[in-house]
């Protein structure tokens, strides 16, 4: 499972810029496909791309200080479309979300997908670290393709000091700057991990009654007691904004869940997506990765 729209900016800030025929500038969409399609020759057939088709989703309406696209630039939105469009091109399952976010698609096939026996495993390709809440043990993991790094359960308790399900709680404590919210005042990184590592969530955190068996002095403890009394409605929002959403019908159930990922081939306007681009080389390569037929890969039905 693919996040598409790190994929796209990561390209658009680290590739060379291109403009194509009509003057469009395509030079991160070539890059982020020529990428994907690398992760095909290497063998990984069954693969979903999640993308923000429209950054602003309901997060934005529950805060408006959300993450939105002001400030992206123009040539780098403007790629969405191009990139949504050349993955369907290519024959690559793509999920363009407007009212939900990319991590929601993502977090919603991984559910999906780590119920079925056929799967093994589930990568979620993505540094986010909102989608650490989606992993499990190894069967769910995330891989940040730039640095090479699996993140597993071990890493996920490494890094927050909390297990996958406590993320939402400790970044709602802690605050996302890169999602536009502050978290609650006084609550740093290592008040949030030693709360919740004794009580796991927001609602099970007491307000009042006995000291919390969190190891904190008692007058640190109060104080981030009383903030969060005061501030409790603000935190729960905090929590759902970072809380990824799952519909489970994003994909078909049972094992269709998983054959409708399965790569079969470059569609017939490939070719031409690729000379809009200037890209001949990509439909070579799906042409000539798809005539090989290697193991994993499924021809197109009639």
């Amino acid at each position: 499972m693919v996040d598409g729209t790190y994929e796209l900016f990561r390209h658009y800030y680290g590739a060379p810029g291109h403009r194509g025929p009509a003057g469009q500038e395509v030079g991160a969409t070539r890059a982020a496909l020529g990428s994907l399609l690398g992760m095909l020759e290497s063998g990984a057939f069954y693969l979903g791309v999640a993308t923000d088709h429209v950054i602003e989703s309901f997060r934005n309406d529950l805060w408006p200080s959300y993450k939105s696209s002001e400030g992206v630039p123009p040539e780098l939105l403007g790629q969405f479309g191009l990139f949504e469009e050349a993955l369907g091109a290519l024959g690559v399952v793509v999920w363009p979300m407007t009212d939900l976010e990319a991590d929601d698609a993502l977090a919603s096939a991984a559910a999906v997908l780590s119920e079925l026996e056929a799967v093994a495993q589930v990568v979620i390709c993505s540094p986010d670290k909102d989608l650490a809440q989606c992993v499990r043990a190894e069967r769910v993991v995330c891989l940040d393709r730039r640095k090479g790094t699996v993140i597993a359960e071990d890493q996920v308790r490494a890094r927050f000091g909390v297990a996958p399900t406590s993320v939402p709680d400790w970044l709602a404590l802690v605050g996302d700057s890169s999602d536009g919210y502050p978290g609650l005042p006084g609550w740093g990184p290592k008040a949030a991990t030693a709360v919740l590592a004794a009580y796991g969530s927001i609602e099970e955190i007491p307000l009042s009654g006995p000291a919390w068996t969190a190891p904190l002095p008692a007058r640190r403890a109060e104080a981030l007691r009383s903030v969060l009394a005061e501030r409790y409605e603000e935190a729960l929002l905090f929590k759902l904004l970072a809380t990824c959403v799952v519909r489970r019908e994003i994909l078909p159930a049972g094992n269709d869940a998983l054959e409708a990922l399965r790569w079969r081939g470059p569609q017939e306007g490939f070719s031409q997506l690729c000379a809009r681009i200037e890209a001949p080389n990509l439909a070579r390569r799906a042409v000539a990765l798809a005539e090989a037929k290697p193991e994993g890969f499924a021809e197109a039905q009639a």
